[in-house]
């Protein structure tokens, strides 16, 4: 089971930037003249389709390293994407899943086969933006560009608990992010991976593909660069789509520091009660014993080798089903372990096919043969693990607004430990941001009201990754745009791979007639095997009944797999 404690920081997304150093672009000369001549050829995609998706056509586009400064230093190359309209080509829809840092150039052939009538009018437009290399792509020039952090910097300790705030372990966790921010900000690269760059490289590709405006459909990360992307070029933005979004409006790391509290509402408010209602007879048939049980896992698999703080972690940020099912998993096997039983045994549940799969694709081994042994020794720590990480991911996070120091995270840390346990203690103590020295180069706008009007924000009322209240907060201060809330839904993600067909209506009617809505509320949609919607305390007010008769069957599983995608792209277990 891969991973890495570096990565234990959250991959959220999140919004806002307040710059410190503006790089002005000479308002006498055009950044996109010397780029704007150039011809997209399109040809094989590097990357295999996924069964079900639509085959889409690639091509390499050339930007400049740094937009500010076009005649200085050596060109990049970016991939791009796209899937033709089957009907009467209506214009263009660029498609993000966020991060930051995900590929984004298989996509288009996923929304197309999911959403036909939005395929019939629309060209689907995926990129892999700068830094994350050619999805598919295996030769040198084609991987992402990563950060080397040095072995020997990193804790060599395989029993990190956060929980644990004696001095010797604060230190211990700050070496990882501390090592992380050094290692990332000596990239040559790091400097021009940033939202501001990336921004213009859209621009670009509205440009190279003859539209007026580039319509845009960003998820969780890619709501900021959406945001972004309409405030810095406000005329080439169309309609925009964000989906599970952060405070585009305000601070980018206020939606990293609000993951203890959102994943602690989502763990308590609905994981826990679904899991009573799934597996009663391991876990306890109410919150209450849930939580203590969830404890006893904890202890088992500190004993068996595995770091807490990783134990911590497969319960955060679980924005999609899959991660759902293997948190379902550990923690039913961290029980059986406690009660010193040695197998699985669960094949009497609704779950288990979905279960033996992730067992299978986690464990390497079919549910049946599944052991909570098996499990603490595929949890447990290993350094070699830790030798790269993705360096979109930190210099965009680090690198597009001004960051707080270690200290200030420590304090953050010592409040929020107490109230939101879940990852209230460990957050404060591995983010990397906290020594990120580099000033922000770029200062990147909020969005414009002139834009306003063509802004639709679709968010899941408990999702673990982008909070709804970032999300509310954008909407308030950005006045015209219009928010749809998903009462009741944890997932990250909520358009076309969700299967929620008041989600799903509301926003192709606004893509292909024009019509946004005011503020509206959907209901959400049952959780893996439920007949129901279960309501949940939190902050949408009201919502109207689902109405399901049945146990929902898995979606198709190129729906899955697309939203394990967004959702994976910004969690901190990889």
């Amino acid at each position: 089971m891969r991973r890495s404690t570096v990565a234990v920081v959250p991959m959220i997304v999140t919004t806002l930037v307040l710059a410190v150093t503006t790089v002005p672009v000479n308002a006498s000369t055009d950044p996109f003249a010397r780029y704007a001549g150039q011809e997209l050829s399109w040809g094989t995609c590097a990357f295999t389709p996924e069964p079900g998706a639509l085959p889409a056509r690639c091509a390499l586009m050339t930007v400049p390293r740094d937009w500010a400064a076009p005649d200085a230093g050596r060109d990049m190359v970016v991939s791009v994407s796209r899937v033709a309209a089957s009907g009467e080509h209506s214009g263009s829809l660029l498609i993000n899943p966020g991060g930051p840092g995900v590929q984004g150039t298989s996509l288009p052939g996923a929304l197309a086969a999911v959403q036909p009538q939005l395929h019939e009018s629309y060209a689907l437009i995926g990129m892999d933006p700068r830094g994350t290399g050619q999805e598919g792509g295996t030769a040198p020039e084609r991987l992402p560009e990563t950060c080397e952090v040095p072995l020997d910097r990193l804790s060599q300790r395989t029993d990190l608990d956060a929980r644990d705030r004696s001095a010797g372990s604060i230190a211990e966790h700050l070496k990882a992010p501390r090592a992380t921010a050094e290692a990332c900000q000596s990239e040559a690269l790091a400097p021009f991976l940033t939202t501001w760059q990336t921004a213009h490289d859209v621009e670009l590709v509205r440009i190279l593909l003859g539209e007026s405006t580039l319509d845009y459909l960003g998820y969780s990360y890619g709501t900021w660069l959406g945001a972004k992307y309409a405030s810095l070029f406000p005329r080439g933005a169309g309609k925009v789509v964000l989906d599970s979004s952060t405070d585009f409006q305000g601070r980018l790391q206020a939606a990293f520091e609000a993951w203890p509290q959102i994943n602690q509402r989502m763990f308590e408010g609905s994981f826990l009660p679904w899991m009573t209602r799934q597996f009663p007879a391991e876990v306890g048939a109410t919150t209450g014993e849930a939580a203590a049980n969830w404890e006893r896992a904890r202890r088992f698999f500190a004993g068996a080798g595995t770091s807490p703080d990783l134990y911590d972690a497969i319960f955060t940020g679980m924005g999609s089903p899959t991660r759902w099912v293997l948190g379902a998993l550990v923690f039913v096997l961290g029980v059986r372990g406690a009660n010193g039983e040695a197998s699985a045994t669960l094949t009497g549940s609704g779950l288990a096919a979905q279960l033996d799969v992730r067992s299978r694709a986690e464990f390497g081994v079919p549910l049946e043969a599944l052991t909570p042994a098996a499990v603490a020794r595929a949890l447990a720590d290993d350094p070699a693990d830790y030798r790269l990480v993705p360096a979109t991911r930190y210099a965009v996070a680090c690198g597009d607004q001004p960051t707080r120091s270690a200290a200030w995270y420590k304090r953050l840390s010592d409040r929020q430990g107490p109230r939101y346990p879940l990852f209230g203690w460990q957050y404060g103590l591995n983010e990397p941001c906290a020594f990120w020295s580099d000033a922000p180069r770029q200062e990147l706008p909020v969005l414009p009201a002139e834009v306003a009007g063509r802004v639709l924000v679709v968010q899941g009322e408990l999702d673990p990754q982008t909070g709804y209240e970032q999300a509310r907060s954008a909407v308030r201060a950005a006045p015209g745009v219009s928010l749809v809330s998903v009462a009741d839904s944890p997932f990250h993600g909520q358009y076309a791979f969700e299967g929620n067909p008041c989600v799903d209506g509301v926003v192709n009617v606004f893509l292909l007639r024009n019509s946004r809505p005011g503020n509206v509320t959907c209901p959400g949609i049952p959780l893996p095997n439920e007949t129901e919607v279960h309501p949940v305390p939190g902050p949408v007010r009201t919502a109207p009944a689902a109405a399901v008769t049945a146990a929902q069957p898995p979606l198709p599983a190129l729906r899955e797999s697309v939203r394990a995608k967004i959702s994976d792209g910004n969690t901190p277990l990889r």
